[in-house]
């Protein structure tokens, strides 16, 4: 994709949506997929002007989700993304004034806040109408077939790296009897399909002075399950170190952060059944060993789909998820217990 556009580029997209007396464009954000700018007027009104990334995304069936979603939670009453106009693959938002996101949980409060911000989202969406909503991304969260794209990165061995790996191939060969449970409780019909925005970062949830909330980046909000989007709560907010943090001494899963978690989300998901609530803790270690064997399969694969800053970047990445997971699984009774004890 085209990484950089000139002036003149992005002054035509915002006069062809009649937005007009622009004083400043200028990148904004921290996001690597798609490439945000913010856009400033002589009349004071700001706007997010975004290329979409269609290396990664088909634009129609996107398109449709985003406004199908964001003319829902309108019409609902509920504060979301303002779609301005949307000719692919631009698009353009209303810039939400008086909102700041940001990109770690510093305490606590900050991991409460986000689950409890996703939970109403997931909640607002529940009675979403048909059609069903177009799978972006199929697959997006199919822990077996990514263990598949692994083991067959593994035999094709493409960049010769698979005899550095020995240790993270073992490790996942004993979390593998494991890796199908919700993909096959979904199948029978135990944990039911759900919009999930699949993509739960802390930065995905932007707040204001008086404690509202409002989630963007729906890019991947398309059919799924709530447990992967709690399991990648726990996965990011509990994290005590960097998803590429080297020294794995410093890499564990915070059990106050994980209370707040569950906290905020189950005081929020009101339509969970006994099944998911079941599985939350769970959901936490499914999710983190999922981007794990991602991360090692890219590595595998020459490092084809996620951006690294050194060689050796998306094997760091792997080992982290990793030792995070043998710190949920070495703080499984406690955080089965936590989620027991809000469930009374």
């Amino acid at each position: 994709m085209q990484e950089k556009f000139t002036r003149e580029e992005l002054l035509s997209v915002l006069d062809a949506a009649g937005i007009g007396g622009v004083t400043d464009v200028s990148r904004y954000g921290s996001g690597h997929i798609n490439i945000t700018f913010k856009v400033e007027t002589s009349g004071g009104k700001r706007y997010i002007l975004q290329r979409v990334n269609t290396d990664i995304f088909d634009e129609a069936p996107l398109k449709r989700n985003v406004m199908r979603v964001t003319e829902f939670l309108k019409k609902k009453g509920v504060k979301s993304l303002s779609v301005v106009a949307y000719d692919s693959p631009w698009r353009i938002y209303d810039f939400l004034e008086g909102y700041d996101s940001r990109d770690i949980a510093e305490e606590p409060r900050h991991a409460y806040d986000v689950a409890r911000a996703f939970a109403k989202f997931q909640n607002d969406l529940a009675d979403f109408p048909e059609p069903r909503l177009d799978d972006i991304i199929p697959k997006f969260h199919d822990t077996p077939d990514r263990l598949r794209q692994l083991d067959e990165a593994a035999k094709v061995d493409f960049e010769g790296r698979l005899a550095k790996v020995s240790s993270e191939m073992a490790f996942v060969d004993r979390w593998r009897p494991q890796a199908s449970k919700i993909v096959d409780m979904m199948a029978r019909g135990e944990i039911p399909e759900r919009i999930a925005h699949n993509d739960t970062k802390i930065n995905n949830v932007l707040t204001a002075p008086d404690g509202s909330a409002v989630v963007i980046d729906l890019d991947t909000t398309m059919p799924g399950s709530a447990l992967f989007d709690f399991g990648d709560m726990v996965r990011t907010s509990s994290a005590a170190a960097a998803e590429d943090e080297k020294d794995l001494s410093k890499v564990y899963s915070k059990k106050d952060y994980f209370e707040a978690l569950a906290r905020g989300y189950l005081e929020g998901a009101k339509f969970l059944n006994d099944a998911e609530k079941e599985n939350l803790a769970f959901a936490g270690r499914l999710s983190t060993f999922e981007v794990g064997i991602r991360f090692l399969a890219d590595y595998l694969n020459g490092d084809k789909y996620f951006h690294t800053a050194y060689p050796e970047h998306n094997l760091v990445r792997a080992r982290t998820q990793f030792k995070m997971v043998e710190s949920m699984e070495a703080q499984r009774d406690e955080y089965e217990a936590i989620v027991r004890s809000l469930l009374k």
